[in-house]
């Protein structure tokens, strides 16, 4: 049997039985864990007002490998996100943010994988915290979640054939995002392909750059008019092709942090004016 000691972001709490729970867990060091917290509805001393979701917790457990879930035996809270709750967008973006990661988080990971999806979980929170969110922000959380995940869309190259643009491309040029493939691509990729979403080159800069900077420059990053409504159309295709479904805070989030709605004859590509950047090497 492992001892599980570690900090942990709380991403659901569900009710069992008349007095446990059962805990989501993202950790520090093994990702995603599912845990049964046995008298946690009445235990004010080994859970002290801990398991509620966004809480950032010091945990202590126990596993064995063969188990479905493991046994937490206490939580220590380190930061319950005050702020997260005392703004409706706040609240709807944090709890969109944390049902992606339960859904998609893998379990059983270690190292640098494990550090870097906990880290992006609690530096969103923390921003969250400090920040009124808008719509870019919103977008530029979500893109990092997956490349948190490892599911980074290939924004900068020809995902096929690795082709990169011109030094001189204009920024007003538009390229198409494949969602299959996770990436854009040249006009000749292009060539055999249905769905390409289109998409300016100074759009997919954008987008680049939030995802490069701290998390605390996000802020400064404002997407506005049809660029915005091109990256909202990316970024929603590119999440549902990995969720596979509408996850259960979405429509509150698009409620209270709508992004604007898509001009008529905006939707996908025609053509190879819209297949990639000309000049590629």
């Amino acid at each position: 049997m492992a001892v599980v000691q570690c900090e942990a972001i709380l991403l659901r709490s569900v009710d069992f039985g008349e007095s446990d729970r059962v805990v989501h867990l993202l950790t520090s060091d093994s990702g995603r864990l599912t845990a049964m917290a046995k008298g946690a509805r009445r235990s004010h001393r080994r859970f002290p007002g801990t398991l509620d979701v966004f809480n950032h917790l010091a945990i202590e457990g126990r596993s064995t490998p063969r188990a479905t879930m493991a046994f937490l035996e206490r939580a220590r809270l380190l930061d319950p996100f005050l702020g997260v709750r005392s703004h409706p967008a706040r609240y709807a973006l944090a709890s969109f943010l944390v049902e992606m990661l339960d859904r998609l988080s893998p379990e059983g990971i270690e190292g640098p994988e494990a550090e870097r999806l906990f880290s992006y979980a609690a530096e969103s929170l923390v921003l969250l915290e400090q920040a009124r969110p808008g719509p870019t922000l919103r977008l530029l959380l979500e893109l990092r979640g997956f490349d948190a995940l490892g599911q980074r869309p290939e924004l900068g190259r020809c995902v096929r054939c690795g082709r990169v643009p011109a030094a001189d491309i204009a920024p007003d040029h538009r390229v198409g995002f494949h969602v299959a493939d996770g990436g854009i691509v040249c006009s000749v990729c292009a060539a055999p392909l249905e769905g390409l979403i289109p998409i300016e080159w100074g759009t997919l800069r954008i987008l680049e750059k939030g995802l490069e900077i701290a998390s605390a420059g996000l802020v400064d990053i404002e997407l506005g008019g049809r660029a915005l409504e091109a990256a909202a159309r990316l970024v929603f295709r590119f999440q549902r092709y990995h969720v596979g479904l509408e996850l259960r805070s979405e429509r509150f989030l698009d409620e209270v942090l709508p992004f604007p709605r898509p001009d008529p004859g905006e939707g996908e590509p025609a053509g190879n004016h819209l297949g990639g950047p000309p000049g590629l090497a």
